[in-house]
């Protein structure tokens, strides 16, 4: 006698994406790794750098602020970690 499962198939969830503008297109703003009030914005309060999907910017200003974050934490405007862990 042949088992059967009860178990249906699994459903996929449907995803819902809601375009968020790019805050830099949509304003008009240039990414500066001086400008350490705006960088901050997109860094979590462990120091990691905010992924695309959570900030809504583009591709191409992701990797400039990327890079923007990089040059300020190497020049000690952004620390590399906000808090200190034991």
């Amino acid at each position: 006698m042949p088992k059967t499962s009860s178990r249906g198939k699994k459903k996929k969830k449907e995803k819902r994406t809601t375009n968020k503008p790019c805050r830099f297109c949509a304003d008009k703003l240039t990414i500066d790794y001086k400008n350490e009030v705006l960088l901050r914005r997109f860094v979590t309060d462990r120091g990691k750098i905010t992924p695309r999907r959570i900030t809504g910017t583009c591709a191409r200003h992701q990797r400039a602020l990327a890079q923007a974050i990089k040059r300020a934490r190497a020049i000690a405007l952004l620390p590399f970690v906000k808090i200190y862990y034991r």
